[in-house]
């Protein structure tokens, strides 16, 4: 990536949302290069299957589908169905986000059904803090659900899991959602701006 021609460099930023916030909390904590890393609804735990870099290894958190809740509508609920999280900030399962060379910006909203998104950020500021770290941002929003995506997308409320193969809630409150993808936008160019320099011109 740091090779591409529209990469500034020599450092890049990370971005992702939901299981992909984790990958990019994984690649932020074991690979170089990375100087800012963004999680939208992210974990920072590895919850499906266990993953191995190098010598590095970090085994599976674990779900439990009896846990499973059925809405009102017919939906699942997924919100409670991971294992819980014994020993907090150091269980074993946790990204080692400590070692990440860069800053972490946490965008997190209070009713995310697919976990519990602010919980896992607040764990997550407890590891960094531990090991020394700067307290990192965390922006939450209230009646915001799990797809925090870009201004003016269409809220996702609900849609099939890949993994269980049926539909689930993902949450949010449509117009407090919409404001909240409004206002992360502007948060996460801030963010990059303040550490990666201004965005070069196309």
């Amino acid at each position: 990536m740091t090779q591409h021609s529209l990469i500034k460099g020599p450092h890049i930023g990370l971005l992702g949302i939901s299981l992909g916030a984790d990958i990019c909390l994984c690649m932020a904590s074991f690979l170089k290069n990375v100087s800012a890393t963004v999680s939208i609804n992210g974990s920072g735990f590895i919850t499906n299957k266990a993953i191995y870099y190098k010598e590095n290894s970090v085994p599976q958190l674990g779900h439990d589908l009896r846990r499973v809740k059925v809405a009102f509508s017919g939906l699942l609920d997924i919100v409670d169905i991971r294992n819980d999280i014994v020993g907090g900030c150091e269980n074993p399962c946790m990204i080692p986000i400590e070692k990440a060379q860069g800053p972490i910006l946490f965008i997190v909203g209070q009713d995310d059904h697919n976990w519990r998104s602010e919980v896992y950020a607040q764990i997550a500021s407890e590891r960094l803090q531990a090991h020394g770290k700067e307290k990192p941002q965390i922006i939450s929003y209230p009646g915001t659900g799990h797809y925090i995506e870009p201004p003016y997308f269409p809220m996702c409320p609900a849609s099939l899991h890949t993994l269980l193969d049926k539909p689930v809630i993902w949450g949010g409150e449509p117009r407090a959602h919409s404001k909240a993808q409004v206002d992360a936008w502007k948060q996460i160019l801030t963010f990059f701006t303040k550490h990666l320099g201004p965005f070069p011109k196309l």
